[in-house]
C-alpha cells in the first residue's frame, strides 16, 4: 500500500489501490499485500465488498473460497490469516477494483466515520472465533449459484467486519444478527424461495 494509502481510512485506502493498480488488475495476493495490514477483519471487509454489490457477477466467485478459507482461520483461533497460492493467484481487473472501491464509500462510507470502539467483548480473542463460525454459515450462502443469495451475507458480513477493524461491538452485533435472520429464511424458505427464483428467471427469458 503506499504511503498516502496508509495515513487514511481503509476505504479511501481501498480508493487507493484501485486507482493505483495497473491496466490488467491484481491477483488477491497482490491485492491482499496491498492492504498493508494482516487482521481478519481488514481483509474480510474488502473481500465482502464486492460480493456486497448487486449484478456485479464473477467477483462473488472469485472471493467466496477465499473468505470462507478465512473464516474457518478464525474459527480455529488463528492469530494471523493465511491464504493458499491457488487463491492468491485469482485476478481482479482494475474494473472491478473501481467497482469494489465505490459499492465501500457508498454503503459503508457513512458506516466507517460513525464507527467508534465500544462493547469491547464482542471484538475479543474468544468471541472472533465464535464470529468466524457464523461468517462461515455467511460464506456458505454467498457460494450458492443463485440471485440475491450473495449481497446480505455480504453486507452483513461488511458490517461485522467493520466492527472487529474498529473495535465496536454494535456493528459487530448489527452485522451478525442481519446475518443470521437472512441464513434463518434461507433454511426455513429456501425451497419456495428457489421456485420463486426460477419462476422470475423463467418469465424473464
Amino acid at each position: 500500500m503506499s504511503d498516502n494509502a496508509e495515513q487514511r481510512g481503509l476505504i479511501s485506502a481501498l480508493e487507493i489501490i484501485a486507482n493505483e493498480a495497473p491496466e490488467d488488475g491484481l491477483s488477491l495476493g497482490e491485492f491482499v499485500d496491498a492492504l498493508g495490514e494482516r487482521a481478519f477483519g481488514i481483509i474480510l471487509f474488502a473481500m465482502a465488498l464486492p460480493v456486497s454489490i448487486p449484478f456485479l457477477y464473477g467477483v462473488p466467485q472469485i472471493m467466496s473460497l477465499p473468505m470462507m478459507a478465512l473464516a474457518a482461520q478464525m474459527a480455529m483461533g488463528r492469530d494471523e490469516p493465511w491464504l493458499p497460492s491457488q487463491f492468491k493467484s485469482r485476478n481482479l481487473g482494475k474494473a472491478s477494483l473501481v467497482s469494489m472501491a465505490r459499492g465501500g464509500r457508498k454503503w459503508f462510507g457513512w458506516l466507517e466515520a460513525l464507527s467508534r470502539p465500544r462493547l469491547h467483548f464482542l471484538s475479543g480473542p474468544s468471541m472472533e472465533r465464535v464470529i468466524g463460525v457464523i461468517f462461515l454459515a455467511f460464506c456458505a450462502s454467498i457460494m450458492l449459484p443463485l440471485p440475491l443469495t450473495n449481497s446480505i451475507p455480504g453486507i452483513a458480513l461488511a458490517i461485522a467486519a467493520l466492527g472487529l477493524l474498529s473495535r465496536d461491538g454494535l456493528l459487530i452485533l448489527g452485522g451478525l444478527i442481519m446475518g443470521l435472520i437472512w441464513i434463518t429464511l434461507l433454511f426455513v424458505f429456501g425451497a419456495a424461495l428457489i421456485d420463486v427464483i426460477k419462476g422470475l428467471l423463467t418469465s424473464a427469458l
